[in-house]
């Protein structure tokens, strides 16, 4: 294993310098790093993993062998039309020829060199129905993994999203998985399987102060760390970059805070800006994000570390950085925990919105979408809804569906809720009309929702917003759950209501760079020197969301692209989209070649 720190001289030369160790910066160092280059990363916080570590370490790639086996019939075709319909006016032929060339080949790479594996999920697409959206066989998750393989580089690694673990333990992002705590007081099967992990944690808990058998995107955050620490790759954490080196028109390096002195790192062949993007950036997000704008409230589960780090550095050469995507981060509703000693936690709600009984409204008491849709499309409908400054929901559900599911940070029976409701979290009311006035909404319009919504739900329907249509909306319900796994009617008091705002996953505009990675200036012309990947780079999503994992996908793709690039490698991706698929907005929009 690579020490921590290694003692360097006032200045230090390397091929590569890596700014942020995320799946974006790690997956390009570990890359040029097996094509024979001397690579350096720093990370500007005390641990490693970035917000790959608190996400649910999906990677969204179409014709990855892991989706060939279980959907032979899907075709790059028609992941291409997928892409052209979501992207819309910011689809780029280019980049998505790119990533559905490369991103096999990455996972490929990935499993054949480096500690990094992946298991198949059973994942739709988002928006199955529409052309080129599958119901299986797009959507991979990294394997799970012990993380005392890091020996004692284990204390580095970012811990979990706390507020989405059960004292500390993971749930793997697979419904499989879940399936078993929601199920555990119903079927003795998942009693036993609850129980042992339980036992297995605890034992951790004593042994290591943390859970040690990790899933999801804390899982692949190690294994990418586990594959650069034994190619030698040094991982510097609390070693913020101060600025960019840039002479006679090229980036040549940087100057970064290093064992608590600044250092000067020069970089042979480049510098990598793989910071996480702008999510904390609170002055950038107020300009980018329109429910701020109109004066209305954001909290970010993500990393407060991501404060747009690269997107100033690159300004600060002189190249403005705008954010032109309608959606310009992957909205997430989020709720807020009081926590212990005072502060709050950051719940994002993934699971609780696809279950029977649930239903969202906003501030005026009246249902505006279908729940049971993606998180980013509940935020679209969130942002859509509420033209002033009250940009929030609530999610209510009745004393069945608490007991069974939960709700938001609340845990299903027999856990008790009773001191998140003293706290304030979750609101209770005896009838509805009680529960309106908790809430601060007419009782007369919240009866109303209630009613119609129930007059469906008798039978199985939504007859508002067709909940439980598509198998995406199915995929995270409760299939055991009459003939519509989304839907139930909410009529056995008390009633409840958790109070969820907008929040995000992380940033999908940011950046503008060629096929490569590399940096474009304000006339598009590349700035030598200098990369951009993950969320620093502008997402080729075009701002939409269009499955589980189109953020690590794309992000790990091209990190792999231009790991090879600084290697030297041209993999004679520029151009390569057909002449008709390159329209001229595309390619005023997207990530334009370097000449």
């Amino acid at each position: 294993m690579t020490p921590n720190h290694t003692s360097y001289p006032e200045d230090r030369q390397c091929d590569v310098l890596v700014i942020g160790a995320g799946a974006g910066g790690l997956s390009t160092a570990i890359t040029a790093a097996r094509q024979g280059l001397e690579v350096v990363v720093l990370e500007k916080t005390d641990v490693f993993g970035g917000t790959t570590a608190f996400s649910g370490g999906v990677l969204w790639i179409p014709g990855n062998h892991h989706g060939r086996a279980q959907n032979p019939d899907d075709s790059r075709e028609a992941a291409r039309d997928y892409l052209r319909t979501e992207a819309g006016d910011f689809f780029d032929a280019e980049a998505v020829e790119a990533f559905l060339d490369k991103g096999p080949e990455m996972v490929d790479f990935f499993e054949r060199e480096t500690a990094v594996q992946f298991v198949p999920t059973l994942y739709p697409d988002y928006h199955p129905t529409r052309p080129g959206g599958v119901d299986i066989g797009r959507s991979i998750l990294a394997a799970p993994f012990d993380l005392r393989e890091l020996g004692k580089e284990m204390r580095r690694m970012r811990p979990p999203l706390e507020t989405i673990t059960f004292i500390g333990m993971m749930f793997n992002s697979s419904n499989a998985d879940l399936k078993h705590f929601f199920n555990a007081t119903r079927s003795l099967t998942s009693f036993r399987y609850v129980a042992k992990r339980l036992a297995i944690h605890l034992k951790e808990l004593v042994l290591y102060r943390r859970g040690v058998n990790v899933t999801s995107g804390n899982a692949l955050a190690a294994r990418l760390a586990r594959s650069a620490f034994d190619l030698g790759i040094p991982i510097h954490t609390g070693a913020p970059a101060r600025e960019l080196l840039h002479v006679e028109g090229r980036v040549r390096g940087a100057r970064a805070l290093l064992e608590g002195r600044e250092v000067t790192i020069e970089a042979r062949r480049g510098v990598v800006l793989a910071c996480g993007g702008f999510a904390q950036d609170v002055a950038r997000i107020r300009q980018a994000y329109p429910h701020l704008r109109r004066g209305g409230e954001h909290h970010s589960p993500v990393p407060e570390s991501n404060t747009g780090d690269g997107l100033a550095m690159v300004e600060a050469l002189g190249v403005p950085v705008t954010c032109e995507y309608p959606q310009p981060s992957a909205w997430m509703p989020t709720s807020l925990v009081p926590r212990k000693g005072g502060g709050t936690g950051k719940f994002p709600h993934l699971l609780d919105r696809y279950k029977p009984g649930v239903v969202g409204i906003g501030p005026d008491g009246r249902r505006f979408c279908n729940e049971s849709d993606s998180y980013h499309d509940v935020g679209t409908a969130m942002l859509e809804h509420c033209q002033d400054d009250s940009t929030h929901m609530w999610l209510i559900c009745d004393q069945t569906c608490l007991s069974k599911y939960g709700l938001g940070y609340v845990k299903p029976a027999p856990m008790p809720a009773g001191g998140l409701i003293r706290k304030g979290y979750l609101k209770r009311g005896r009838t509805l009309t009680e529960l309106a006035r908790e809430i601060g909404v007419e009782p007369g319009q919240l009866e109303h929702t209630v009613a119609e919504y129930n007059a469906g739900a008798a039978v199985g329907e939504d007859r508002q917003f067709g909940r439980g249509t598509t198998s995406f909306n199915r995929y995270l319900a409760d299939p055991q759950h009459g003939s519509n796994p989304c839907v139930a009617p909410i009529h056995k008091g008390p009633f409840y209501a958790v109070k969820v705002y907008m929040g995000d996953l992380g940033t999908f505009d940011g950046i503008k760079t060629d096929v490569y990675g590399r940096v474009l200036d304000g006339n598009g012309e590349c700035i030598q020197g200098l990369y951009a990947v993950g969320n620093d780079r502008r997402s080729i999503m075009g701002g939409s969301y269009p499955a589980a994992g189109i953020t690590l996908g794309p992000i790990m793709t091209f990190g792999y692209i231009t790991g090879r690039h600084l290697a030297g490698i041209d993999d004679e991706l520029a151009q390569r989209a057909p002449a008709a698929e390159t329209p001229g907005k595309e390619k005023a929009h997207g990530h334009q070649a370097a000449d």
